[in-house]
Formats: C-alpha cells, sequence, structure tokens
C-alpha cells in the first residue's frame, strides 16, 4: 500500500494522528508572554517530554508553535534568517508586525506541501507589546491573547475568563501557567512542564518549570 493510500485509510478509520500541544501568547502593560508546555506527542504516543516549542527570532520577537516539531524548527530559522538580514538591512530590530508578514509569506510559500505548525509571534517594537496569530496557510491575525493546539479551547476558557487590560507581568505569569495546567489536566497530549519567553523592551528572557 503507498503511503498516500495508508494515510487516507488510517483517517478513515480514526487513526489518523495530529500533533498535540498547549501554546499560548499574552500581552500584558510591558511586554509580551509566550509559553507551550514541553510534551512531544504522536496521537497516543509520547516521543519527548523534553520538546522545546517556544523561540527567539530577534531581540525582541520570538514566536510560540504547536504542530510537527522539526516543521517549527524549519519555519522559525528562517524567519530568524529574513530578521536577521532585515537589521544587517534597515539597521534596526525588525517589528513584530513585519516578524509575522515574513512568516506569513514563508507558510502561504509552501502551501502546496505545508508546514504543519500553528504559530503565534510576539514581541516588542516601537509601538508597544503585540502578538499574531497564524495558521498553517499563513493567514495573520492581532490579538491580545491566544491559544493553539490540541489543548487550546481548554487554555482560551482560563483566558477569557482571567485577562485584564495593561496587566502586570506577575499577574500575566500567573494567568498563562493556570491556562496551561488547566489545559494539560485535561489534554493527554499536552503535558511535563512550560517554557516561558518573556518579552520586555529589555529584551527577551527565557525560563521552564515543571509544575
Amino acid at each position: 500500500m503507498k503511503l498516500e493510500e495508508k494515510n487516507l485509510s488510517d483517517k478513515a478509520q480514526g487513526r489518523f494522528y495530529i500533533p498535540g500541544a498547549t501554546t499560548i501568547g499574552l500581552v500584558f502593560s510591558d511586554g509580551v508572554i509566550l509559553a507551550s508546555e514541553k510534551r512531544v506527542s504522536y496521537g497516543t504516543m509520547i516521543m519527548s517530554r523534553t520538546g522545546k516549542k517556544v523561540f527567539r527570532i530577534a531581540e525582541t520577537v520570538g514566536a510560540a508553535c504547536a504542530g510537527l516539531v522539526s516543521d517549527m524548527q524549519v519555519l522559525v530559522r528562517e524567519v530568524e534568517a529574513y530578521a536577521k538580514l532585515f537589521e544587517f538591512d534597515a539597521k534596526r530590530p525588525i517589528p513584530v508586525k513585519s516578524a509575522a508578514k515574513v512568516m506569513s509569506n514563508v507558510l502561504f510559500g509552501r502551501r502546496l506541501i505545508p508546514l504543519i505548525t500553528q504559530t503565534i509571534v510576539g514581541g516588542m517594537d516601537d509601538e508597544g507589546p503585540s502578538i499574531y496569530v497564524l495558521d498553517v496557510l499563513g493567514s495573520v491575525l492581532p490579538d491580545k491573547y491566544a491559544a493553539v493546539g490540541s489543548g487550546a479551547q481548554i487554555a482560551m476558557g482560563v483566558l477569557e475568563e482571567g485577562y485584564k487590560e495593561n496587566m502586570s507581568q506577575k499577574d500575566a505569569e500567573a494567568l498563562v501557567l493556570r491556562a496551561i495546567k488547566s489545559a494539560v489536566s485535561r489534554d493527554v497530549m499536552s503535558g511535563d512542564g512550560v517554557d516561558f519567553l518573556t518579552i520586555t523592551k529589555e529584551g527577551i528572557q527565557e525560563e521552564s518549570s515543571n509544575f
């Protein structure tokens, strides 16, 4: 049986697996938090408990992804290269919206053989903190908070209830952690701790928590 025929057969019989994740982006008063849990799963199989799904793109721009880890890595490396070229040419850091647009172009350019990843791009620039949500085909949606991945529906309920404009960094971190914990407790494809990428005008701070 050919691979394409097997995939169609698996899908028809309910065996078409998608990678799981719970990934969050949130704007607070002085910056942006990007966060994701660490479990890498494929269907019911846990491939790794130490997967990294949050990435630095530029000095004050980052991305958090849900999907195939290999596709995340390919996408982020390509956008990071464009960000460096922009900084070299323009003599200034790439704005968040521009980084999101570059990522959108990369995703759309690969639409026939897509990179299987949902992405949140966030950071700080002259316009302040912002995040953008992108789907597999490169749609760009600005927002104040967002969740993607298999645990997104659960996490979004917590974010909807707890988010406030101009939150402090401490309150924002607590809300993001609570949303991921809630998703992890109900989504078997998410778990094993969380990675944070906190972006302010001072730069990017990375940290991890095992709950």
